[in-house]
C-alpha cells in the first residue's frame, strides 16, 4: 500500500484505523530510515488532525502543534507524541473539552504523550523559565487549527531565544556536560544510551539549537548523516524490543544489527561510535565557537572605548613554522603554504598539543584539503614532530582527534583504518582500541624520563595493539604491521626490529610476572630470549605499565606492578651474565616462616588475615588507598586436596580470590617436614568478612572429609541461582609449551564464578597430578590461571598425558 493509501485508511477508520495503518507501515521492510521516520509523522499529524477537527466543533483562536522530535517529524516506531494545544485565551473551558478529545484517544492505543495547554503568553513564559520546554518549542511545527496562532507563537520563541543567547547557551552547555559526566562518552560505551550518552541524538539536537540562535554554528560536513545512523539504530531497537528504549543493550545487538542488514553486531557498534565520534566532534568545536563569541563580546566594548572605535586586530602568536596561536585556537601563519609543505599538519599538530591549545576547524580542513602526501620514508623532521605529538601528554587527545576528523590521520597511518573506532568487548578495557591506543601513549609519555629511546616507548605504545584489525593473534599480526609503519616514518633498519619486538611481545611480562613460576631459571630465559637485549627491555617494562594503565582500573595495581618489576630484575641479571642453573626458594617473611613452623608442630593448617591496600596514585585525588581486599596467609602440612579445599571453602564463605599463589616452602634448619603455603587475596562477595577462626575450623572439617564442600555449594547455588544477562564464551584449557623444566604448566582462562577454582583444584586431584605451585589472577570478570603439575613422582607429565588432563579439565569445567 503507498504511503497516500495508508493515511487514507487512517482518517477513513479513526483510531482503530490509525492503529492498523501504523502498524503496517512499521512492518514494511521496502521503507526504512529517514522515509519511514516522516511517513509515519505524516500518518500521525493526519489522525490528530482529524481528532482535533471533530472536538473542535467550530472553536476559533486553538491550535495543535508537534514539539522536540516529532516537531523534526522524526519519529521512532516507539516515541513519545510531543505535543501542545495552544489557544488565544477566549473559551478556556472549549478548550479543555479539545483537550479531552485529543489526548485520550491517544492515551488509548497505548501512545506515549507528552502534553501541555497554554496561551502562547504562557509558552513564552515557561520557555524562560524551563531550557527544556524552550529547546522543544525550537522545532514546533503546525498540525492543525489556527495556522496564525502557530506562525505567531514559532516567530517570538526564535526571538527570545536569539536575544537570550549570551545566557541562554552556557546554561544548555552545562547541561550538556551534566549529561555525558552522567552518562558517559557514547562513543566508547559497550551498552550505550543512544540519546543521553554524550554525542548522542540530544547532543545533535543541542547543536542545532545552537544554530538557531545565530551566534555560532557546528561543522556541518558528516553532521546531518551521523545524526540520520544514530536514529536508523534507534529504530531498529523499538522494532527488535518493541519498547520505548534508548539503551543499546548487548543481547539486543545481534537483532539490531541484524534488522540493518549488517553483518554483526561489532560492524554495528562501530557505526554508532564513528557517528557519535562526529557529533562530539561537532559539539567541541561548536561550544568553543560560542565561548569566543561570547568573550569577544563581553570584550569588545572596552576595547572600543580604548582604541577609539577602530575593530581590534587579533594577536597571532608564532609557535612553529607556519604555525601561529589566535584566539585561543592553533591556526596557520599567513604565509604557510600547506600544498608545499607535507610535514604541517603534523608540526601543527606537535605545535598545539605542547602548547596545550585545540587545532582550529578551519586550519584543519584547510590542511587535508591541500596538504601534499608524505613521502616514503618520512623525512626526520616528520618523525619527530610525531614523537613530539605523542608526548605531549593529555593535550595530544584533542589534537589527534581533530586529525582523525577530516581524515589525516589515516592519510599519514594508512593501517589506524582498522582499528579506529573498534570495539573491545572486554569488561578490562573500558575503551575503543584507537583511543586505547593514544591513551598508552599519554600513558607512556610520563615514563620518558625512565627509558633511553623515548621516542622508541612511545611510537610502540602506539602501535602496540594495531593488529586487533586483523584475524588471528593480534601481537603478531601487530609484529608484521609495525615492521611496515616503523620503516615508512623513517627508522632505521635496527630501531624497526626494536619496535617489532615491542610490540610481538607487549604482554609478555604481564602475562609471565601473573601466571609463571618466577623462581623457574626456563621462565626468566625464554623471556630473556625473547627480549633480547637491555635496552628493548627497559622500553618493554615502560610500554607494559602504560598498556596497563591505559586499559581501565583492573588492568595494574602495585601488585602486578611489583611482580612486573620482580621479572624485569631477573630477566636484567640473565642479559647480564647471570644465569641460575637451579631454581632459587624465595626467602619465607617472618610471617610465613612462623606459620609454617606451627604447622609442622599442630600438624594442621594455621592461618592468618590482614588487611591489605595500595597507596593513592595520581588517579585518586582525594588521598584515599585502594583497596586490595585481605591477604590470606595460609600454611598447611604438605598433602593432597589443599587447593579445592581452601578454595572450596573461601567460596562456601563467599569470599571472592583475586589473586592466589600457592607454594611448597623451605623450612629453617632443624624443622623436618613440608609445608604448602597459600599466599591469597580475598574480598567478601558482601557482608564482612567471616572470622578466622571459622575459616580454620572449616578448612580442618574439608581437609579430613568431613566437610562435603561440593554438596554445600551446590546447594546454596541451587537454591540462589546467578543471573548473568550474556552468554560468557567457554572455557579454554591449555598446556603452555616448553614454559617449565621442572613442570608441565597448564593455563585456565574461564568466566569467573563462587566455587571455580575449587571445581579446578578438584579436576586436578582428580587426575592424579600434583600441584607444584600455581599462579591465579582475576581480571573484570575473567579469571587466569596457570598451574605447574607434576606427576606423583615430581616429574613433568608427557605430553601427551599433560594434553589429556587438559582436555578432561575443560570438560569438567564446561559441563
Amino acid at each position: 500500500m503507498t504511503s497516500t493509501g495508508v493515511r487514507e485508511e487512517a482518517e477513513d477508520s479513526g483510531p482503530s484505523g490509525y492503529a492498523a495503518a501504523r502498524l503496517r507501515l512499521l512492518q514494511e521492510g521496502a521503507r526504512s530510515g529517514p522515509p519511514r521516520r516522516t511517513a509515519l509523522a505524516e500518518l500521525t499529524d493526519d489522525w490528530l488532525s482529524g481528532l482535533f477537527g471533530a472536538g473542535a466543533d467550530g472553536l476559533k483562536g486553538a491550535c495543535l502543534i508537534a514539539v522536540g522530535g516529532y516537531g523534526r517529524g522524526e519519529l521512532s516506531p516507539r516515541s513519545d507524541l510531543d505535543l501542545l494545544l495552544l489557544h488565544d485565551g477566549t473559551d478556556s473551558d472549549a478548550v479543555a473539552a479539545l483537550a479531552d478529545r485529543i489526548w485520550y484517544p491517544v492515551w488509548d492505543l497505548g501512545l506515549a504523550l507528552d502534553h501541555s495547554v497554554r496561551t502562547p503568553a504562557e509558552a513564552r513564559k515557561t520557555a524562560a523559565e524551563d531550557l527544556k520546554v524552550q529547546l522543544g518549542l525550537l522545532d514546533a511545527r503546525h498540525i492543525a487549527g489556527d495556522l496564525g496562532l502557530t506562525a505567531g507563537l514559532r516567530t517570538a520563541v526564535l526571538a527570545d531565544w536569539r536575544n537570550q543567547a549570551p545566557k541562554r547557551l552556557p546554561e544548555l552547555q552545562e547541561l550538556c556536560a551534566e549529561r555525558a559526566e552522567r552518562q558517559g562518552e557514547l562513543q566508547y560505551l559497550l551498552e550505550p544510551d543512544l540519546k543521553e550518552a554524550r554525542g548522542g541524538l540530544r547532543d545533535a539536537t543541542a547543536l542545532r539549537a545552537v544554530a538557531a540562535s545565530w551566534l555560532a554554528d557546528a561543522p556541518r560536513e558528516g553532521l546531518d548523516d551521523a545524526r540520520r545512523r544514530l536514529l536508523d539504530v534507534r529504530d531498529a531497537l523499538h522494532l527488535a524490543t518493541g519498547r520505548a528504549t534508548d539503551r543499546l543493550s548487548l543481547q539486543e545487538q545481534d537483532q539490531v544489527a541484524a534488522e540493518l542488514g549488517l553483518l554483526d553486531a561489532d560492524t554495528l557498534l562501530r557505526q554508532v561510535y564513528e557517528a557519535a565520534r562526529v557529533v562530539s566532534y561537532a559539539s567541541d568545536v561548536t561550544w568553543r565557537e560560542v565561548g569566543r563569541v561570547l568573550r569577544s563580546r563581553a570584550v569588545r566594548p572596552r576595547l572600543r572605548a580604548m582604541l577609539g572605535g577602530g575593530k581590534p586586530v587579533a594577536e597571532r602568536s608564532p609557535l612553529a613554522e607556519g604555525v601561529v596561536e589566535q584566539d585561543g585556537e592553533v591556526v596557520l601563519a599567513r604565509a604557510a603554504r600547506p600544498e608545499r609543505d607535507p610535514v604541517l599538519p603534523l608540526r601543527a599538530a606537535a605545535a598545539a598539543a605542547e602548547a596545550g591549545l585545540p587545532l582550529s576547524l578551519h586550519a584543519v580542513r584547510r590542511m587535508a584539503a591541500t596538504t601534499r602526501p608524505l613521502p616514503t620514508p618520512w623525512p626526520a623532521e616528520a618523525r619527530e614532530q610525531l614523537v613530539t605529538l605523542l608526548g605531549s601528554g593529555r593535550p595530544t587527545i584533542e589534537v589527534w582527534e581533530a586529525l582523525e576528523a577530516e581524515g589525516l590521520i589515516t592519510r599519514m597511518l594508512p593501517d589506524w583504518e582498522r582499528v579506529r573506532c573498534r570495539p573491545q568487548r572486554n569488561a578490562v578495557h573500558i575503551w575503543t582500541v584507537d583511543r586505547h591506543l593514544i591513551e598508552t601513549a599519554v600513558r607512556a609519555s610520563d615514563f620518558a624520563r625512565r627509558v633511553s629511546r623515548p621516542d622508541l616507548l612511545l611510537v610502540s605504545a602506539l602501535l602496540h595493539d594495531i593488529g586487533k584489525g586483523w584475524p588471528g593473534d593480534h601481537s603478531v599480526a601487530g609484529e608484521i604491521i609495525a615492521r611496515d609503519v616503523a620503516a615508512r616514518i623513517g627508522f632505521d633498519r635496527e630501531d624497526v626490529a626494536v619496535l617489532a619486538t615491542l610490540v610481538r611481545h607487549h604482554l609478555l611480562l604481564v602475562e609471565t610476572a601473573t601466571r609463571r613460576d618466577l623462581e623457574d631459571p626456563a621462565t626468566v630465559r625464554s623471556v630473556a630470549e625473547a627480549v633480547g637485549t637491555q635496552g628493548t627491555l627497559e622500553l618493554l617494562h615502560a610500554l607494559t605499565e602504560a598498556d596497563a594503565l591505559a586499559t581501565g582500573p583492573a588492568a595494574w595495581s602495585s601488585w602486578r606492578g611489583s611482580l612486573v618489576a620482580d621479572l624485569v630484575r631477573r630477566v636484567s641479571a640473565v642479559l647480564a651474565g647471570d644465569v641460575p642453573e637451579e631454581p632459587e626458594a624465595a626467602a619465607p617473611t617472618a610471617e610465613q616462616e612462623r606459620l609454617a613452623i606451627e604447622a609442622v608442630a599442630t600438624g594442621s593448617p594455621v592461618l592468618s588475615l590482614r588487611a591489605q591496600t595500595e597507596p593513592p596514585t595520581e588517579d585518586q585525588p582525594s588521598g584515599e588507598p585502594e583497596p586490595l581486599g585481605v591477604e590470606l596467609l595460609i600454611a598447611v602440612p604438605d598433602q593432597k586436596g589443599v587447593l579445592p579445599a581452601v578454595a572450596g571453602v573461601l567460596a562456601m564463605h563467599r569470599l571472592t580470590v583475586r589473586t592466589a599463589e600457592l607454594r611448597a616452602l623451605d623450612l629453617p634448619d632443624g624443622v623436618e617436614g613440608s609445608v604448602l603455603l597459600l599466599d591469597w587475596r580475598v574480598a567478601a562477595e558482601y557482608g564482612s568478612l567471616p572470622q578466622a577462626a571459622r575459616l580454620r575450623a572449616d578448612l580442618v572439617r574439608a581437609l579430613d572429609g568431613s566437610l562435603d564442600i561440593a554438596g554445600r555449594l551446590a546447594e546454596r547455588d541451587a537454591a540462589y541461582p546467578r543471573r548473568r544477562g550474556v552468554v560468557a564464551p567457554p572455557p579454554r584449557v591449555t598446556v603452555a609449551p616448553a614454559a617449565s623444566r621442572l613442570a608441565t604448566v597448564i593455563e585456565v582462562r574461564a568466566h569467573d564464578a563462587p566455587g571455580l577454582l575449587h571445581r579446578i583444584g578438584r579436576a586436578l586431584e582428580d587426575a592424579g597430578v600434583r600441584v607444584r605451585s600455581a599462579h591465579v589472577s582475576t581480571l573484570g570478570a575473567n579469571a587466569v590461571d596457570a598451574f605447574y603439575v607434576t606427576s606423583s613422582e615430581g616429574a613433568p607429565l608427557p605430553s601427551q598425558e599433560a594434553g589429556a588432563v587438559a582436555r578432561k579439565l575443560e570438560e569438567t569445567l564446561r559441563a
